[in-house]
């Protein structure tokens, strides 16, 4: 597919997802996500020729003027839109399909300095919402959600909708996965954990206080 064709769909998905987007000069004067897929399209022409230095200024002006961060290595499909983009990041080795969509403050991000593939796979139809961390060469199936300020560590299966620190999968293929997860909580893993403690010391001291019987009656038996 020529270049052109693809810049011709980054402006209709504008229309698709935006309701606030009025006239084809507006978006393409005016969307400063638009704008940074451009300049990563023609920095990653270039990094695929091996013309590392020009891709890294094309990307570090494109960020400048932007406020998106996106590396001329990652590769990026058909469709694809970035909704009020300030503070995205997205790294070298990311590959994200065809018609994905991001939100502000996304980091595709990697954990360390390890060689190879170390950013996140985002599959196609998928949603990244506001915050939302994914981190690390893990992969974000088909059709799925990440919710706003999510930290997504772990593979997310296709069809899921993922939310909470570290993300959990709370629907996935159309069904809750906690039924007891309102639309308005997220879950609370460090809460949890403490929860479990409480249990664990609960029951220790019942194994304390029960051998403490047995030794009690040992005694007035002698």
């Amino acid at each position: 597919m020529g270049i052109f064709k693809l810049f011709k769909d980054d402006i209709d998905v504008v229309f698709d997802q935006d309701p606030a987007a009025r006239t084809y000069i507006e978006v393409f004067l005016t969307y400063s996500g638009l704008h940074a897929i451009w300049a990563h399209r023609v920095a990653h022409v270039l990094y695929k020729k091996k013309f590392f230095f020009i891709a890294r200024v094309i990307s570090q002006i494109s960020r400048f003027l932007t406020g998106i961060e996106i590396h001329p290595g990652a590769q990026i499909g058909r469709r694809f839109f970035i909704d009020h983009g300030m503070g995205v990041v997205i790294g070298e080795t990311c590959e994200i399909g065809n018609n994905v969509t991001i939100f502000q403050g996304v980091t595709l991000g990697g954990t360390g300095k390890e060689k190879g593939k170390r950013h996140p796979t985002i599959k196609d139809n998928a949603l990244v919402a506001t915050g939302a961390k994914v981190l690390g060469s893990i992969t974000i199936g088909e059709n799925s959600k990440v919710g706003a300020g999510s930290v997504v560590l772990h593979d997310v299966p296709a069809n899921s909708t993922v939310v909470g620190i570290p993300g959990r999968v709370v629907v996935q293929n159309g069904e809750r996965v906690r039924k007891d997860l309102d639309h308005h909580k997220l879950p609370d893993p460090i809460s949890e954990l403490l929860k479990e403690m409480e249990a664990e010391i609960a029951s220790l001291k019942e194994q304390l206080h029960e051998q403490k019987g047995v030794k009690s009656d040992g005694d007035k038996n002698l």
